[in-house]
């Protein structure tokens, strides 16, 4: 930062000079949104987000800096803010209706903040600590008229020690935040023109402020990291001293009664045994409690207080050779909902914790045991609710453009600090590099910087579009419907989205304007399409190996109107009890009836040419024995809706499979079909289903009768031919009887 001038010192103590050490020289009110959630009324400058902030490192002493500052904006061309005459109330965004504000951003402005202080008399002798949880983007701080430091970075905490710009009596803090918004840094959502997916910007203070007193040598950070085959918790407290007189105690306890024990050496991993650990998982997220004391010549000097959960996340092989995801080396199949973390009356920053558990205690009333924490970093309490509720948490690096040298290096110190300052949390499973291609480079060398950081975890290179055929999962994003990943025997197979069905609620929304991956005008609608979701899914889960699946969307946000819960979270679209019966059917609960998979149902083989056969190339004595054999489906990768197993690239393929039926008196028996183009499906020769141009994902067709009655009991003969004349290409074919 550069020095400050003489003019900007005077206007900095004549502004200060004027005022008290809690500003109140205003009347405060928030602003009014398009729309505000009943949380908004609760909210007031005494009680902005009271709760201690960093719940995985407490201490007694602390004092909340939350509430009404003095700001004024200014062009960046100004170095003093001059007189400060409105206020704003902290931590939330100046655009939010609840900082007072509500004001549009310029990227060529400056934002001030500046509020009074006064250090308790018990605090003398320690070292004073000013911590900030996120400041978006690029953020200055002073203290008396001292520089203290610069932060870039919009969703990371960062701390000053202050103690020796600290005065007797009233002491002044004055930061000057910029934010470009749509820079080259990470920034997720944001947006100067939000519609559609994208959204109204967070500028400046949006987590909490706070003050803490500390020892001059004490614990800075806690590392635990839960391992189930070494039986304990790998546990590493950093202290900023290397000095051989000091020692570490930590106590991990349960309900008041110690559980383990373990002295060493600080800034160095112990191994603290816990006997015959009670695990954490969602549907038991049990949390054991842990104390950890430095000593100094065997004299306490700090002592924090915080908690682990004992769990681990693998990839194991199911029967069929494909890699699922499981949770305390058991598969688990993850149920998930995307989450914004978007308010419209705070914007990133949630009215009140009570509104943030809200969220969170719907998700699991509606049987989802994940969340996605979409391009997002949110304030450590909330991943504190997901440890305490027991919902696991994929958690996506908010993306960037990544356009320049810069922005990729601040993309990595961002994503690297992101893993730090997360690690501890059981309910973090996945950490997500790209999001859907956006910004994405230097994949590989990314996923494995990941990995060495964190091992205990799963990555996921990148949530749609562009898989690097690196991490643990692959991962397609489909709309509305969960088609087309291609499995991968060596990585889990997830949908990191699907469904987003949209479904505007009249006097609940931001705007008349609402969009949605597809949109539903009855509630009606949107309730049998979440349905018939859930049952597609839970069909893949059995039938095809796959091991997770996120739906579009926790909320609404702005104008997208596909979430479960209206924008203001006063309406449930659809009962949570509806949700939660749809989310957790049972493996092996008869949804659908597979009498001949194709390449969703299991691993379906057929043989195939390209050549064109002779005329009775269908009927069931056809000699095919010199044709090849591949896995359903046949294609070009890219097509949509497909699952490509076999390349297909030619203008025609006919494919031919033996089947054995032990029935042949089927209530309904439909043929499951993709083509692209032309296609006709024959039964034991009889001509089933003709097909006309192109889908873009599988559909249900009536067989012909004549078809239905060749079938018989014992061998039966399908026979499929496509055509393909320009673009994408694919051919699938399978027999099912639809749910009831």
């Amino acid at each position: 930062m550069r020095a400050v001038s003489r003019k900007m010192l005077f206007w900095l103590l004549a502004g200060c000079a004027l005022l008290p050490a809690t500003p109140a020289h205003c009347e405060w009110k928030p602003a009014q949104a398009p729309l505000m959630t009943r949380w908004a009324a609760d909210v007031n400058p005494t009680n902005a987000l009271p709760e201690y902030p960093r719940p995985q490192l407490i201490r007694d002493d602390w004092m909340n800096l939350n509430g009404l500052w003095d700001y004024i904006i200014t062009p960046d061309s100004i170095d003093a803010p001059g007189p400060f005459t409105a206020q704003i109330l902290v931590p939330f965004p100046v655009e939010s209706a609840l900082s007072g504000v509500m004001t549009r951003f310029d990227e060529h402005s400056r934002l001030w903040y500046h509020r009074q202080f006064v250090i308790p008399d018990s605090w003398t002798g320690r070292r004073v600590r000013l911590h900030f949880g996120a400041v978006d983007w690029e953020c200055h701080v002073q203290v008396n008229g001292q520089n203290i430091g610069l932060h870039q970075g919009g969703y990371d905490p960062f701390t000053f020690d202050i103690t020796d710009a600290l005065r007797q009596g009233t002491n002044d803090i004055v930061v000057m935040v910029m934010d470009p918004t749509e820079g080259d840094q990470p920034r997720g959502k944001q947006v100067r023109q939000p519609g559609n997916i994208f959204y109204t910007p967070t500028s400046g203070i949006w987590q909490t402020v706070w003050l803490e007193p500390v020892a001059p040598t004490c614990i800075d950070s806690l590392h635990l990291v839960p391992d189930l085959s070494a039986g304990g918790l790998h546990l590493t407290a950093s202290v900023g001293s290397l000095t051989d007189n000091l020692t570490m105690e930590a106590v991990a306890s349960s309900n008041g009664v110690e559980i383990a024990r373990i002295e060493g050496a600080p800034n160095k991993t112990l191994l603290l045994a816990v006997p015959h650990a009670h695990l954490w998982s969602p549907d038991d997220p049990f949390l054991y409690d842990l104390e950890v004391v430095l000593k100094q010549d065997g004299h306490p000097v700090d002592r924090v207080r915080s908690y682990f959960g004992m769990r681990d996340v693998s990839l194991q092989k199911d029967s069929q050779g494909m890699a699922r995801i499981a949770l305390n080396s058991r598969s688990l199949f993850q149920i998930g909902a995307l989450d914004q973390g978007f308010w419209p009356d705070g914007l990133y920053t949630a009215p009140t914790e009570a509104a943030m558990r809200y969220d969170l205690e719907f998700l699991k009333r509606a049987g989802f045991n994940l969340v996605r924490k979409h391009v997002k970093i949110e304030p450590q309490r909330w991943y504190y609710l997901c440890d305490k509720l027991g919902l696991l948490v994929w958690q996506d690096m908010p993306s960037a453009n990544n356009l320049t040298a810069a922005g990729r290096q601040q993309f990595e110190i961002e994503l690297r600090r992101m893993i730090e300052n997360l690690g501890n949390h059981p309910a973090v499973v996945q950490w997500v590099v790209f999001n859907e291609g956006w910004g994405q480079f230097d994949t590989e060398r990314l996923v494995a910087s990941v990995k060495e950081a964190d091992p205990s975890r799963l990555v996921d290179n990148a949530s749609g579009w562009t898989d690097m055929r690196v991490g643990d999962v692959v991962d397609v994003h489909s709309y509305p419907e969960p088609r087309g990943v291609e499995r991968d025997a060596e990585r889990a197979a997830v949908f990191g989205e699907f469904g987003g069905i949209g479904y505007r609620v009249e006097n609940h929304s931001w705007s008349s304007k609402s969009w949605g991956y597809k949109n539903e005008k009855e509630i009606q609608g949107l309730v049998a399409w979440y349905l018939h979701l859930a049952k597609q899914i839970a069909r893949l889960r059995d039938n095809a190996g796959f091991s997770a699946a996120v739906y579009t969307q926790t909320t609404d946000v702005e104008t997208e109107c596909n979430g479960l819960l209206t924008y203001d979270r006063a309406i449930a679209k659809i009962d949570p009890e509806v949700l939660r019966a749809a989310n957790r059917v049972n493996p092996g609960d008869s949804l659908v009836n597979v009498v001949l998979p194709d390449a969703i149902s299991g691993q379906a083989q057929w043989r195939y040419t390209v050549a064109t056969p002779a005329k009775n190339w269908m009927l069931a004595g056809f000699d095919d024995s010199s044709w090849q054999t591949g896995l359903a489906g046949f294609g070009s990768p890219g097509t949509m809706g497909a699952m490509v197993r076999t390349l297909w690239n030619t203008s025609d393929i006919w494919l031919r499979r033996d089947f054995v039926l032990t029935t042949n008196t089927f209530q309904h028996l439909m043929i499951e079909i993709h083509h692209d183009e032309d296609a006709e499906v024959y039964i034991n020769g009889v001509l089933g289903t003709q097909q006309a141009g192109y889908l873009v994902d599988y559909r249900n067709v009536e067989m012909l009768p004549p078809a239905k009655e060749a079938l018989r009991i014992g061998t039966n003969t399908i026979a499929v031919h496509c055509h393909q004349t320009v673009g994408g290409q694919y051919i699938d074919v399978g027999l099912i009887e639809p749910p009831k």
